[in-house]
Parts: C-alpha cells; sequence; structure tokens
C-alpha cells in the first residue's frame, strides 16, 4: 500500500468535479470522525451483545472460530473497497463504484439493494433498545409491564423505543454533518471505553481456561459439527458489515482519498480483535457454559451474574449509548446513498431528494424519508416479532448481494487488465496483492451469500409456522432484484445519469 506526500493532492472539491459533481455538501469530517462512522455502524458492543445467542445456540462455545474466518473474508472485501474509496471519493459508495467499474444498470441495482438494506438495519438496531433500555431503568417500559422483547408488551414498547431514537437519529443529521459527528465520536468513545471494560472485567472472573474454545455442547448430536458451525457463522456475518459507511461521508470528509481507505481498514481490525475477544472473555467467564441463561441471554447474562446488578445496568447504559450512536451512523449512510443516487436522477423525486439545505449544507429530505420507512419497518414488530427477525435477516442477505455488485465487476476489470478501472496508486492501492485479495472477496462473498440466506427453519421460521418464511432469503433475493429491474426501466425515462469527465 502506497500514499503519496501531503500536500501534493488537488484540493477535495477539485477531486469531486473530475468526478462530476460540484462540491455542495459540507467538508468538514476529520480522520476519527469518519473512523467513528464506521465503527459505529459495526459496534460490536451492540451486535457482538445481541446476537451472541445466535452463534452459541448453533454452534456452543466452539462457534468462537466462525468469527476469525469471517473476519478474514470481510477484511478482503474491506481492502477492496478501500482501493475503491480511494479512486472515488463520493457519496452513495456502493452505488458510486459498482456504476463506475462496471455499468449504470448494475449500479443502479447495487444502489437499490444497499438502501433496502440499510433502511431495514436502521429498524433492526433502533428496535434493539428494548433489550437494552428496560433493564436499565424500568420506567422505560413506556406500555405494558413484560419487557421481553418477543412479548406483546415488549414488542409495542420496541415499537416506540425504536421510533424515538429513529426521530432523533432524523433531528440531529438535520442540523448538519459536524453535530452528527460529534454524537457519533461520542459514542464511539463510550463504546471503546466499554468494551474494553467489559473485557477486562469479565477475563478477571474467568471461571475456565480458553481450551472452552473447543467444546461444541455437543449441539452435533450424533452428526457432523461441519452444520451447527455453518449456522452459528450467521452471528459474525450479521455483526461484520457496514464498515463502508465511512465512505458514504467522503464528500463530506477532508482529504477523503486517503482518510476513508484508512477508516475502512481500521474499523474491521479494532472490530475483530475486539469482538473476538470479547466473545472468548464471555465464554471463560460465564458461570455455567452449558446454562439455558447463557443461550438464552447471552453476555448480558454473563456480565449481571459476574459483575452485579449496578455495574451490569453501567455495561448495559453503554450499550444504549452504543445502539444510538449506530443507528444514527446507518441512517446516515442510507440518507447519503438516496441522496446520490437522486442526484444522478434516478429515483423519484430526485430533484426534491438531491436538494441539498443552503444553512447546513445536508440532504434533509432525504433523511426524513428513510427515517419513515425505517420507522414503518419498525411496525412489522406489533404482533410479528418472529417476522421481523425474519425481515431483519433478509436485510444482511440484500447487503452481501449488494457487496458482489462491486467485488465481482472489479474482479472482472482485473482479469481483463483494464486501466481506465484499476485502483489509483497514488493513494491506496494492493498492488500485485489486488487481485488474489479480490478473488477472495468474491469467493468468500459468494459463500456467505449461500450460508446467511439458506432457508434455515431456526433462523427464518423460528416458530415453524410457514414455510414462505422459511425459503425468505432466496425469495426476498429474487423479489427484491425484480422489483429493482422494474423500478429502474421507470428510472431511465428521467434525465440521463451524469458522466463523469473523462480522467486522464
Amino acid at each position: 500500500m502506497t500514499a503519496v506526500a501531503p500536500g501534493t493532492a488537488r484540493p477535495d472539491s477539485d477531486d469531486l468535479a473530475a468526478l462530476g459533481y460540484s462540491q455542495q455538501l459540507h467538508r468538514g469530517l476529520g480522520p476519527f470522525s469518519s473512523f467513528a462512522s464506521g465503527f459505529s455502524f459495526v459496534s460490536i458492543l451492540t451486535t457482538v451483545f445481541q446476537l451472541f445467542t445466535i452463534g452459541f445456540g448453533f454452534g456452543g462455545p466452539a462457534y468462537i472460530w466462525t468469527w476469525p474466518i469471517v473476519f478474514v473474508g470481510q477484511f478482503a472485501v474491506c481492502l477492496v473497497f478501500a482501493e475503491l474509496a480511494a479512486r472515488y471519493p463520493v457519496a452513495g459508495a456502493i452505488y458510486q463504484w459498482s456504476r463506475r467499474v462496471a455499468t449504470d444498470p448494475v449500479g443502479w441495482m447495487a444502489g437499490w439493494l444497499m438502501q433496502i438494506g440499510y433502511i431495514i438495519s436502521v429498524a433492526a438496531i433502533a428496535i434493539a433498545l428494548q433489550a437494552v433500555l428496560p433493564a436499565v431503568w424500568s420506567g422505560f417500559q413506556l406500555v405494558g409491564t413484560d419487557p421481553s422483547p418477543t412479548s406483546p408488551d415488549g414488542a409495542r414498547n420496541a415499537i416506540i423505543l425504536g421510533s424515538v431514537c429513529i426521530a432523533l437519529c432524523v433531528a440531529i443529521a438535520s442540523f448538519g454533518v459536524t453535530r452528527m459527528a460529534l454524537i457519533t465520536r461520542i459514542g464511539v468513545t463510550f463504546e471503546i471505553a466499554g468494551v474494553l471494560l467489559v473485557i477486562v472485567l469479565l477475563f478477571l472472573h474467568a471461571q475456565r481456561g480458553p481450551s472452552v474454545v473447543f467444546e461444541t455442547n455437543g449441539v452435533q448430536g450424533d452428526g457432523p459439527y461441519v452444520f451447527p458451525f455453518l449456522a452459528s457463522m450467521l452471528m459474525a456475518a450479521y455483526v461484520m458489515y457496514g464498515f463502508d459507511s465511512a465512505a458514504e461521508l467522503s464528500e463530506e470528509t477532508n482529504d477523503p482519498r486517503r482518510t476513508a481507505p484508512k477508516a475502512i481498514t481500521r474499523c474491521m481490525l479494532i472490530s475483530g480483535a475486539g469482538g473476538g475477544l470479547l466473545i472468548l472473555a464471555t465464554l471463560m467467564a460465564a458461570p455455567d457454559i452449558k446454562s439455558p441463561q447463557l443461550s438464552a441471554e447471552g453476555i448480558s447474562y454473563v456480565v449481571t451474574a459476574q459483575l452485579g446488578d449496578v455495574l451490569g445496568r453501567i455495561v448495559l447504559a453503554v450499550v444504549a449509548i452504543s445502539i444510538f450512536s449506530a443507528a444514527l451512523a446507518i441512517s446516515a449512510s442510507a440518507t447519503r446513498v438516496m441522496f446520490s443516487m437522486a442526484r444522478d436522477g434516478r429515483l423519484p423525486f430526485s430533484a426534491a431528494l438531491s436538494a441539498v439545505s443552503p444553512r447546513t449544507h445536508t440532504p434533509i429530505l432525504p433523511g426524513v424519508v428513510v427515517g419513515a420507512l425505517s420507522i414503518g419497518v419498525l411496525l412489522i414488530n406489533l404482533g410479528q416479532t418472529s417476522v421481523f427477525a425474519t425481515v431483519t435477516s433478509v436485510s444482511v442477505v440484500i447487503v452481501y448481494l449488494a457487496y458482489l455488485f462491486v467485488t465481482v465487476p472489479l474482479l472482472w476489470q482485473r482479469l481483463r487488465r483494464n486501466p481506465s478501472h484499476v485502483p489509483d496508486p497514488a493513494y491506496f492501492t494492493l498492488g500485485r496483492w489486488g487481485l488474489p485479495v479480490n478473488v477472495v472477496a468474491v469467493v468468500f462473498g459468494v459463500f456467505m451469500l449461500v450460508n446467511v440466506g439458506w432457508p434455515r427453519q431456526e433462523v427464518f421460521d423460528p416458530d415453524g409456522h410457514s414455510r414462505v418464511l422459511q425459503y425468505a432469503g432466496p425469495l426476498s433475493v429474487v423479489v427484491v432484484v425484480a422489483l429493482g429491474l422494474v423500478a429502474y426501466r421507470v428510472m431511465r425515462r428521467q434525465r440521463p445519469v451524469r458522466h463523469e469527465p473523462a480522467e486522464g
């Protein structure tokens, strides 16, 4: 990887103009704000806490080995994205990268998929507040008495808490990217401190040695362990995506050709190390590794049991802060994708959606639309918690498919040795490692798309009531892509997508 000396690059606005756009958004983010955007999206303190039970329930303690496997594969994707972030520092990253290394229809489909995945992800992260806030203080249970997220009372309250969270995100974002970044930086600071605190304290309360990572708790029964192991991989797959969020704010970042690639890679490295240690510390500190409570409540059970009620509540409060920070980062990413596609005339009401506030220099209407649609997704949880869980799983499938709309075309361009699409070596490049890393990214992406989307009843239809829900993964891909093709044909009748000036 190489970089040019500071001061030799053109002004950021000139770089943007060379890609076909004028500087409209406020450019005021530094390296830590850029990193915080990606780290908040991944949010290991939130997602590992929330999803530990999935991995442990399927694979037992040995599921921890899925973490480094997914990390290696996703880090290959991360490196590919880092190269593209250096070459194309434009809002709407996945959409913009895909259409520039492939064709406009391919790029539009990538943007369509990411937009849907992001909106559902906002709802999924916001609804997680129900698993945390009532445990911190009972006053957060605004309706009913049962705080369990799967109970009718908990489901209704989850919608209220999630809607308030999303509305606050929209309000904060409307004040401009600088203030939004301040909240994100605060959230990330709390999250990193919280992760370190929990890891250290759990290791100090270890009940067993690290050899626990070789135990399966007999989840495989009389069959081979490979199938439970593959299913348990969903936990890591659900956590380790969204690192590209840092690139979504490229038009608002100073020196994005250098800053965004570093932010993306650092986000993955720190998330990978921190998440792995958090899982290991939990397995070593659990009072009983075969306790039903560990399978049902996960890390929250271990924290409360080993650290006491007061400290446990403090940790959960930090988790709540991380959840809000993550919701803010994800909604910001969704907003930038919508703005970027609208600016190219590729969405209904493009003129309104691409408008930038003259006061805050930020796209406000896309944020409102993203918030409204995310709250609409939340309403699925009303008496349909199992369906909501299925929808959130589907969103992960969609995002992994969107990633392939970038990595596959870029690999094709590498194999053709097309110089117009090779990442710019002046800022960030893998050099001769570009091709093998890109191959790993594609192979891993295809493997995870199949594995995450595989019609497991325990994942997509835990109640066993609907064969349609069980096959929601592959069915959703067919439906979403088909709707995308129809929508693209309609959008083609609008003003044509702007084309960037020839580089050279």
